[in-house]
């Protein structure tokens, strides 16, 4: 049976990051805290964004990684939010990248999700970008060598899964391929099934969105297509599943919400369980 997990980024407003429009919750979220509640929805795995670390020093990380392997959890950390490497552009963020290989070794996680780019950045020609990113991630794959972490570049409302495949064969390293969200590639109007196709056999993790028409926003904003619960949108998640266990995904599929549908504000604890649930039983059906 595939794995289930979330991802702590859709706890972003408890960890301090609020978006404008959005309210601040009443409480605030610690790492602890996300991962008690990922055990009590009883959960195979967690991604956990490192931009919500509470410290980076080995003692930290490494009483973190008690805490993961007491819960049993299957484990990716997440770094790069919210522009990466800024299409190959940020040396402070390359070196940051770099350094936080280690502490994905030191958390226990064999996989470590990546931002080469962002939405910001979609509109500038993106062959310098590819070029760029794909010199970076090589150098990035000599460090991972030594720690034996896989690299999983995200498509982060950047690049079409065409490119993403330019991408992974121009780094040509089998540790290296995509955290695959189910939502960005729709959010370029970039079909998720047909991308899948073409990325399931690189990919070692996941985020698992759901999405609609979200009527307050523009279609220019990047949150046009909005959050919801997995299997009340318009991404066929089940599909997505099964092109991922016929490719033998070793990974988890991590719950994400990020902007959610104004039906769901304030509401991030029902959409992840919701989302659980409806993972479950996508998972049972696919056996």
């Amino acid at each position: 049976m595939m794995k289930i997990g979330i991802d702590s980024y859709c706890f972003h407003r408890f960890f301090g990051e609020v978006y404008p429009g959005q309210e601040p919750p009443k409480k605030k979220m610690t790492m602890d805290d996300f991962l008690d509640r990922a055990k009590a929805l009883e959960v195979d795995g967690v991604s956990l964004e490192s931009c919500f670390f509470e410290s980076f020093d080995e003692g930290y990380l490494k009483e973190l990684r008690g805490k993961l392997d007491a819960y049993g959890f299957d484990r990716v950390y997440a770094w790069g939010h919210p522009d990466g490497l800024e299409r190959g552009q940020n040396e402070e963020a390359f070196k940051d990248m770099l350094d936080s290989v280690k502490r994905a070794h030191l958390i226990g996680a064999d996989v470590m999700r990546v931002c080469g780019s962002s939405f910001t950045f979609r509109h500038e020609p993106h062959g310098p970008q590819i070029n760029a990113l794909v010199a970076q991630f090589k150098e990035c794959m000599k460090v991972a060598d030594e720690y034996g972490i896989k690299i999983a570049n995200e498509n982060h409302v950047d690049f079409t899964s065409d490119e993403m495949v330019q991408m992974i064969e121009g780094v040509g390293h089998p540790n290296f391929g995509i955290n695959f969200d189910t939502g960005n590639f729709l959010r370029l109007l970039d079909d998720p099934v047909a991308g899948m196709e073409k990325l399931a056999k690189y990919t070692f993790a996941t985020h698992i969105k759901d999405l609609t028409v979200n009527p307050k926003a523009l279609p220019t904003d990047w949150f046009f297509f909005s959050g919801v619960p997995v299997g009340q949108g318009l991404i066929d998640n089940f599909k997505l599943a099964e092109l991922l266990k016929k490719a033998n995904y070793q990974g988890f599929l991590a719950v994400e919400v990020d902007q959610p549908h104004p039906d769901w504000y304030g509401c991030e604890d029902e959409a992840v369980s919701i989302s659980v649930k409806a993972l479950r039983d996508i998972v049972k059906k696919i056996g």
